[in-house]
């Protein structure tokens, strides 16, 4: 049997997110033989969406694919990135017309991995139903490769467990991003595909999901505006990895991954 490793990243938060990423996701794909990297990223230019040089920064640590978010859009040089570079992925259940692409297929290690990336409706901005997205998607893409990744980018818990469901024995692995916060109910669902509710965040952890915390606190106590700077101490590298059987696309085992910037 031959099995593909990947590492998942999850929402990776700034500066100092991408610095961790720099250092650590070269070393993790030495030391756990990892053969293909999958990165969150719609929070690495100044804590919201994306730009050509941060972007840049997470291929030069080794990332081969990025996923984004609600966030995507925030800055306007997020469309020069996304019209250009079909490594980097949006929901695909944005509006039709919409820069950039919601899914790709990437070739790797002699086989081709699909990565699809999808926004929740619940509690986020009105898009375009996440499940019936992916169904239309998977059938254009099935018999193109059996390993198929889905980012859920969405708040609610239960619309990603609803989502890993749906997809159990469909794709390889489901995995949620965007809450910033590591769940611990990783596992293979039945038909064999891995799921996990969230990965977690890549960034500095001394903060509020990666937010300064007097800011944070002041709008909470007061209900008045503030400005949420990225913070910078106790930066880790939080995500999972996941072994796919190469002819199959059936997930083997997931792991979480939660790696501080120091390591020892």
């Amino acid at each position: 049997m031959s099995t593909l490793r990947v590492l998942i990243v999850g929402d990776i938060v700034g500066k100092p997110g991408r610095e961790v990423c720099l250092k650590l996701i070269p070393e993790l794909r030495r030391d756990k033989d990892i053969q293909f990297v999958i990165a969150n990223g719609e929070n690495i230019a100044g804590g919201s969406s994306i730009t050509p040089d941060t972007i840049k920064d997470l291929f030069k640590a080794s990332s081969d694919v990025i996923t984004l978010g609600d966030h995507t859009f925030r800055k306007k040089e997020s469309v020069e990135v996304l019209q250009k570079d079909a490594r980097v992925i949006r929901p695909a259940n944005y509006p039709a017309g919409t820069p950039g692409v919601g899914f790709n297929i990437i070739k790797s290690h002699g086989v081709q991995i699909g990565i699809i990336n999808l926004l929740g409706r619940v509690f986020m901005e009105p898009m375009d139903c996440p499940f019936q997205t992916v169904r239309n998607i998977l059938s254009e893409i099935k018999d193109k490769t059996p390993i198929i990744f889905v980012d859920m980018h969405a708040e609610a818990t239960s619309e990603k467990v609803a989502m890993g469901w749906f997809l159990d024995g469909k794709v390889s692995c489901v995995y949620g991003t965007h809450t910033h916060i590591q769940t611990s109910d990783e596992r293979i669902l039945p038909k064999g595909t891995a799921y996990i509710t969230d990965v977690g965040m890549t960034g500095p952890y001394h903060s509020v999901i990666g937010r300064e915390i007097e800011p944070v606190l002041y709008k909470f106590l007061t209900g008045l505006p503030s400005k949420y700077d990225v913070a910078t101490e106790d930066v880790r590298l939080s995500g999972a990895i996941v072994d796919v059987d190469m002819e199959t696309g059936k997930a083997l085992h997931i792991e979480r991954v939660h790696e501080y910037l120091n390591r020892v």
